[in-house]
């Protein structure tokens, strides 16, 4: 019998978790990080594939967590992936948040650009103010941007309402809009 991911992820021994897991996670994984690179170019140093395994090995070495399922593997993925993408751009930062852009397009112009890596960090900073006033929106929104998960995995995940998660997602939206355009 199939053993399903929540039972590998709380029964086995790290090496067991990652011979067996990595397989079932990986294409998903893979996805959400070529969603997040779609219009890059090939010469940046942060490739999908090497945001994937560095996302997964973060995920797999955590023995002090109960794992509830999929969503929660996926929606602590978007966290890992989001602080590694943090992590990067931070290192290639040069300059202060905002830059020289003015207004901003949430769902269209923020996409991962290693190239504007104050974007990143700018997309971070408001993330972790919101988190300040509104967890849960913040949470939805690191789950949908970083986690590319779907609005009932995200309720199913935080144990709302899909309803719930769609108002939070609208408002967290505008929020980090108006926060990034420093109307906040």
């Amino acid at each position: 019998m199939k053993e399903n991911l929540t039972q590998l992820l709380n029964n086995r021994t790290l090496d067991e978790r990652s011979d067996k897991i990595y397989p079932l996670v990986y294409e998903n994984l893979h996805l959400i990080s070529e969603k997040l690179f779609q219009r890059e170019s090939n010469k940046n140093t942060l490739q999908p594939t090497l945001l994937v395994n560095e996302a997964y090995l973060n995920l797999i070495d955590q023995d002090n967590i109960e794992w509830q399922g999929k969503t929660h593997f996926y929606a602590l993925g978007a966290r890992a992936i989001r602080r590694i993408l943090v992590d990067h751009a931070r290192s290639k930062n040069t300059i202060k948040r905002g830059g020289d852009w003015n207004k901003v397009d949430f769902e269209n112009a923020i996409i991962f650009n290693p190239e504007k890596s104050d974007m990143t960090l700018a997309l971070d900073e408001a993330i972790e103010h919101l988190k300040q006033k509104h967890e849960r929106q913040a949470d939805v929104v690191e789950m949908k941007f970083f986690g590319g998960m779907k609005m009932q995995e995200i309720a199913d995940e935080l144990g709302v309402s899909i309803k719930t998660v769609e108002v939070d997602w609208t408002v967290a939206k505008q929020w980090i809009r108006m926060f990034l355009t420093k109307e906040v």
